[in-house]
Formats: C-alpha cells, sequence, structure tokens
C-alpha cells in the first residue's frame, strides 16, 4: 500500500502485540492494563476512563513513542490520540495535567515531525497543534513545566519547530494532496500566538499564503480558502506581517475572492482583515483604487444573517469614505474616473488643478486617460459622457504633447460618435473636444470664451 495514502481506519485495523512488548520490558504491566481496557474500544466505552483517568493513559501513550520505533505501532498510538482528540478536543488538556510534569510531553511528537512516514508527520503536526493550544499558561514560558531546571521541551521550541516545519510543506509539500491544507490548519490555530507571528513572518511564511488565496470550486478547496484567510486576518494585527502583506498581491486576491463568494464565513472573514488593515500604511488608498467601496456597497445590500459581518461592513464602509475624503485632489479625480462616477465637481474646471496636476496622468501607461476613454465607448450616463469629453479636451489644452497622445489612443473615433447624442450637454462638450483636437488649445480656447 502507498504510505501516501495511509489513513486512520486501516490503521486502527492493526492488532498491536501489547503482550509481547510487556514480556520484553517496552512497556510496563500497569500499561498493557489500561490498553486492555482502552485499545479496540468505542467511544462510549473509552469516554468514562478517559474522564477518571486521563492522565494515565496519555502518560502511556507518550512512552510508547518513546520507547518503541517500530513505525506500525508508532502510527497505531497515533492514530489513537488522534481519535481521542478527534471525539473531544478538550482533551488536549490531559497532556498538561500536573501529575504529567516529569514527562517531556511534547518531544515524542516533535521528534516525529521530521522522521517517519506522511501518516506520522500529519498526525503528530496535529496533536502537537491541539496539545500545545491547550496549555493554560500561555504568556509564561515557565509554566507547564517549563522552568529552568526542567530539561523538558518548551513550548516556544515546539511552536518554533512547528512553524519550521509547516512552512516547509508549504514550500516543497511532501503529500501532493494533504500537506499544503493540513499545514493551513494548525497555522489557522497556531497563529493566535505572538510567537508564532514572529516566527512565520521570519520564515518568510507570508508569501506562501499569498497563491492559497483564490476562488474555490469544491468543499474542500472552500475550506482551504477560509483557513488561508483565517491566518491572514490573524497577520493582520501584527505589524511585521502587515508590511509583507502590503508589498504582495494580497489584497487584490482578497478582493477577487470577495466579490465571487457567497460563503457568509469567507466574506466575514476578508472584511474583518481588510478593516484592520485599513488605517496601514497604504492599504487605505490601495483599497480606494482597487474599487473596494463599489464591493462594499453590493455586500451590503446582500441578505447576511450574521450581526458581525453586517456591523464590519458598515464600519469598512465609512472607513473608506473617510479614506477618500483624506486623499490628494488627483487622488480623488482618479477615483472619480475608475468607478465612472464623474459629475461636475470644482476640479473639473480648476485651472491650477490641470496645471498641477497634469503628468499624473501618465502614471501606469495613462491608466486614467485610457479608463476616461472607456467612460466615452460605454458609459449611458449623459453627465459622464459630457465630463469625460470636457476633461479629455482639458487634457489636449494642458499637456504638451496631449493631441499626439489623445489621437494615438484612439479617442477621435469615440468623441465623434457622440456629437450626434441626444443630450445637449454631451455633443456641446464633444464639440468642444474635437475642436482642441482639430485645433490647438490657443484656437480652441478662443472659440469657448
Amino acid at each position: 500500500m502507498d504510505q501516501a495514502e495511509l489513513n486512520s481506519d486501516q490503521v486502527l485495523r492493526r492488532d498491536i502485540p501489547w503482550e509481547t512488548y510487556m514480556t520484553t520490558k517496552l512497556i510496563t504491566g500497569t500499561a498493557l492494563q489500561l490498553l486492555r481496557r482502552y485499545d479496540k474500544k468505542t467511544e462510549i466505552e473509552r469516554a468514562p476512563l478517559l474522564e477518571n483517568d486521563g492522565p494515565s493513559y496519555i502518560r502511556v501513550f507518550i512512552n510508547i513513542l518513546r520507547d518503541i520505533q517500530k513505525e506500525d505501532t508508532v502510527e497505531y498510538v497515533l492514530a489513537l490520540i488522534d481519535e481521542m482528540l478527534a471525539a473531544n478536543p478538550k482533551r488536549a488538556k490531559l497532556f498538561h495535567d500536573k501529575s504529567l510534569a516529569d514527562e517531556d510531553i511534547y518531544e515524542p511528537f516533535l521528534r516525529l515531525l521530521w522522521k517517519g512516514s506522511w501518516f506520522v508527520q500529519e498526525k503528530s503536526s496535529k496533536i502537537l497543534t491541539l496539545v500545545v493550544s491547550a496549555r493554560s499558561n500561555k504568556n509564561d514560558p515557565a509554566a507547564n513545566g517549563e522552568g529552568t531546571k526542567n530539561k523538558n521541551t518548551s513550548s516556544v521550541d515546539v511552536l518554533k519547530g512547528l512553524v519550521e516545519w509547516l512552512c516547509i510543506q508549504l514550500k516543497k509539500p511532501s503529500h501532493r494532496n494533504r500537506s499544503i491544507p493540513s499545514s493551513i490548519n494548525c497555522l489557522a490555530t497556531l497563529l493566535k500566538e505572538p510567537v508564532v507571528r514572529s516566527s512565520f513572518v521570519q520564515a518568510d511564511g507570508v508569501k506562501l499564503l499569498v497563491p492559497l488565496i483564490s476562488p474555490a470550486s469544491t468543499q474542500q478547496s472552500m475550506q482551504l480558502l477560509y483557513e488561508t484567510c483565517l491566518c491572514v486576518w490573524l497577520l493582520s494585527y501584527y505589524e511585521p506581517a502587515i508590511d509583507y502583506l502590503s508589498t504582495s498581491r494580497a489584497l487584490p486576491r482578497l478582493l477577487e475572492v470577495v466579490k465571487g463568494s457567497t460563503k457568509e464565513k469567507v466574506v466575514r472573514v476578508i472584511v474583518l482583515t481588510f478593516k484592520n488593515l485599513l488605517s496601514k500604511g497604504t492599504f487605505g488608498a490601495q483599497m480606494v483604487d482597487l474599487g473596494l467601496p463599489q464591493v462594499v456597497q453590493s455586500l451590503k445590500v446582500q441578505a447576511w444573517s450574521d450581526e458581525d459581518l453586517l456591523d464590519a461592513l458598515n464600519q469598512l464602509d465609512e472607513g473608506l469614505k473617510d479614506n477618500i475624503k483624506k486623499l490628494s485632489s488627483f487622488d480623488k479625480y482618479k477615483q472619480e474616473v475608475l468607478l465612472g462616477h464623474l459629475d461636475w465637481s470644482p476640479m473639473h474646471k480648476d485651472a491650477i488643478f490641470w496645471r498641477d496636476n497634469i503628468t499624473n496622468f501618465e502614471e501606469n501607461d495613462f491608466q486614467t486617460l485610457r479608463v476616461l476613454l472607456t467612460i466615452l465607448e460605454t458609459s449611458s450616463d449623459p453627465r459622464a459622457l459630457a465630463v469625460a469629453c470636457f476633461d479629455l479636451s482639458q487634457f489636449i489644452q494642458y499637456h504638451p504633447a496631449g493631441r499626439v497622445i489623445v489621437t494615438d489612443l484612439k479617442a477621435k473615433e469615440r468623441v465623434m460618435k457622440l456629437m450626434n447624442h441626444e443630450n445637449a450637454e454631451v455633443t456641446k462638450n464633444a464639440l468642444l473636444c474635437i475642436q482642441r483636437l482639430f485645433l490647438g488649445a490657443k484656437y480652441a480656447s478662443f472659440l469657448q470664451a
């Protein structure tokens, strides 16, 4: 059987020779008694055993993983622990019971992360994540038997070791289908911890998440997408991670997902991430540039049942409006154009605005100008068409190469069509634009006067 495709059901069908292990002194008589009570039993039979004597079973499992190397047995015990925690994740607290203070509860799992089959590695990472996250005193490294006198593996060692392993799995997956979902699942829990956030950023982990932010089609990919977005949200509370996010494609990718997603939990975690990032660095301006204000408007009219999501959308909407107010005059102008919301705001006819900002039109290969031309071709709003014609004539007047650039971009044909428009405001401004295009700035200004 392909080791990579092994699953818990297959492993738990094995019969492990516990008696032989006792005769060869690999396990104690007490351990054998406990195993006989527990092994091959149902969850209903096991629950009271764990309720009454949980730490004793944990000790037996840890000792087997420490003392027995045989892979069949190691896989079996990992499957037992995984099954126990899956039935009730709160059982992870049993590992931190005072009676186990002398046991190195983390060491076997941390060692197995780097050894053995994929099955062993995946189960070890999952168990370690649950167990280390269940420790009670997370802010005190001396807690949980982690003082200086104690030689046991500390939770900080575990968290750093886990991050290292998880980043390697994201970079070079050991298993073609399981490595990435399994690693992201662990990170979505672990990134709640400050030490994990800092290790993850140092390991250049942020860029490993970004490619995974893409629209999901299946149930599995939806869960992976959700957990990836959860990781990004947790990182959006951590300044060094925010710097990484700002230079990555995270924002446009999150926007792409939120535009097309109907999954409430995915939309909620992305909106909460946007809310966190809005006030940081250049994120506000980037969000406005990418058209987030309109996306938020369309999300607000959808029928969400989640109050938190509705609150977050309203806060994000307000925050974006404040951001647009703070933008420079050219940024404001660019927003108007990019959103297609053209109106006779004062800047369109303000000579100082055009003189001071005319070179800004050259950004991104004349992006703003090209969008103006698209409005001429596609808009059905007479006001937007009239303002776009007027702005085009302003560009021709104020840019030294205005006529050449506008001619190269094939604007003449588009404006000519509008000279027959039914709306008088449109035809008047189309005529002005054509005059400037043919006659040059000086004569057209004279005509306009």
